[in-house]
């Protein structure tokens, strides 16, 4: 099955998108926009979560209702994947949380993972993915291929702010189920792999660099 892509049309996200890729917002702005657009883009996302019909009894009658049928499985890829978290949390309060880091080498721009913190098999969980940015794909197909590999139900979800053509066309290329979630699909990347017009480096942007 190939890559879908939603691309979220509000005018919510369109305003705290433009804050994120503004150059001159602090990081403390920053990390508040990133919560508000991951709020929509998550919500976004959690459409597929399964769910189970309820009765419940309202202060004036029954009526029918629905519950979130098992609890899903929130995936941040780090580090920047983080800051999309709370929101996540949020809107998923019950979901357990896995951990995959995986860090881009600046030469090669290849991935290199250095922790995945998840349960050993993942068999009817439903799991979205979150990272900001979906640049070369090449940090997203690895984490989602160790999904895929416990054995997530297909497609896998991921939410992101930002896309490149160039990331979507290498994970339509990984023979995996997936369906992104994105606010922007931007022009392309640059010599050094950064999404243009993008917003830079989300995680320096939220945590500040980390040398």
């Amino acid at each position: 099955m190939p890559v879908t892509v939603t691309v979220v049309d509000h005018p919510v996200a369109a305003e705290a998108l433009t804050n994120l890729r503004d150059e001159r917002s602090s990081n403390q702005l920053f990390r508040a926009e990133m919560r508000r657009l991951s709020l929509i883009v998550i919500a976004e996302a959690a459409r597929t979560v399964p769910v189970r019909p309820v009765r419940v009894r309202t202060p004036l009658a029954e009526t029918d209702g629905a519950v979130i049928a098992s609890r899903p499985v929130l995936v941040p890829i780090l580090r920047a994947g983080l800051g999309m978290l709370p929101a996540a949390m949020e809107l998923l309060p019950d979901a357990d949380i896995a951990v995959v880091g995986v860090q881009r080498d600046e030469a090669t721009h290849a991935p290199s993972e250095y922790v995945a913190k998840l349960p050993t098999r993942l068999d009817g969980r439903h799991c979205i993915v979150l990272d900001p940015m979906l640049a070369t794909g090449g940090s997203l197909a690895h984490g989602c291929r160790i999904l895929a590999d416990r054995g997530a139900p297909q497609p896998l979800t991921i939410a992101c702010v930002l896309a490149a053509p160039e990331g979507i066309a290498h994970l339509d290329a990984s023979e995996m189920s997936l369906h992104i979630v994105t606010a922007s699909v931007d022009e392309r990347l640059n010599e050094q792999a950064f999404i243009v017009p993008g917003l830079g480096d989300a995680g320096d942007r939220q945590f500040g660099p980390p040398h």
